[in-house]
């Protein structure tokens, strides 16, 4: 299928790795142009390099090879975002993502851990939307997808500061998604994945292997068990769905919440 993006021009924000590089290699495999942004300069080059791979067979296939730009920097802060933008002022496509906050008690988080997780998982999108989206609006074409997480359906109580952050987030774009926006072919749609296999989980599942005193294989097969896919997904899978919601027939889907998760939650809506 032909998604309609070819030359359009995206920024996709934590694509060093993981489900937003999943999403860049996705978007330029369309012909998309990108511009990647990450905190660590040494993988984000990598990854541009092997984005660049992607861009030339995608060239290679018919019609000029999308552009693949970098910038190293933190998202989440107003210099970050500054450094982005003066690099690229406009864009079709905009991906939202963020690390999320690290688990605990809510006892053990103050002030300042809250506003931590809201800057990055709540205010840094809203940020992201207001920079972009009258650009989108005026030009009659836009995309926005955040990258959430699973938990805004299903909380998961060790991840309050997440659960409380990306769910505010989920608020706004409820409200603002279904603005006159709507009518001038900008979209505004949350990504929520499930358990995919990073290197994050990957770390979570060795730190559960460590505690309970178990073989790495054996807890990461259990937690696969308690999927009805019976598997954890791949960032590549997750960016053709990023990729989809981008797409020019997915121009009447929009303040949505499309969760990806192999099936786990077990809710009827």
């Amino acid at each position: 299928m032909d998604l309609g993006i070819s030359g359009r021009t995206a920024l996709v924000c934590g694509a060093s790795k993981g489900l937003g590089h999943g999403c860049a290699q996705a978007l330029v495999s369309e012909g998309v142009n990108v511009l990647i942004v990450a905190r660590g300069a040494e993988a984000l080059e990598k990854a541009a390099a092997s984005l660049r791979e992607v861009a030339a067979k995608a060239g290679q296939a018919g019609g000029q090879a999308p552009t693949v730009k970098a910038v190293a920097a933190d998202i989440t802060t107003v210099e970050g975002r500054a450094a982005v933008f003066a690099v690229q002022k406009d864009f079709d496509i905009v991906v939202t993502n963020a690390g999320g906050p690290p688990p605990g008690d809510f006892r053990d988080w103050d002030r300042e851990a809250w506003v931590k997780a809201l800057d990055a998982n709540m205010l840094t999108p809203i940020e992201l939307i207001k920079a972009s989206v009258d650009g989108m609006a005026a030009r009659g074409y836009g995309r926005i997808v955040n990258i959430t997480s699973s938990s805004v359906k299903a909380p998961i109580d060790v991840l309050g500061l997440s659960n409380g952050a990306r769910s505010g987030l989920t608020g706004f774009v409820a409200g603002v998604a279904r603005t006159p926006i709507a009518a001038k072919g900008v979209t505004i749609n949350n990504l929520l994945p499930g358990q995919f296999y990073t290197d994050r989980l990957k770390g979570n599942l060795a730190g559960a292997a460590q505690k309970a005193g178990k073989d790495f294989d054996a807890v990461r097969d259990a937690r696969m068990k308690t999927i009805p896919a019976q598997r954890f997904g791949t960032p590549e899978e997750f960016g053709a769905i990023c990729a989809f919601l981008c797409s020019m027939q997915a121009a009447y889907l929009t303040g949505q919440n499309i969760l990806a998760d192999g099936g786990l939650y077990p809710g009827t809506y």
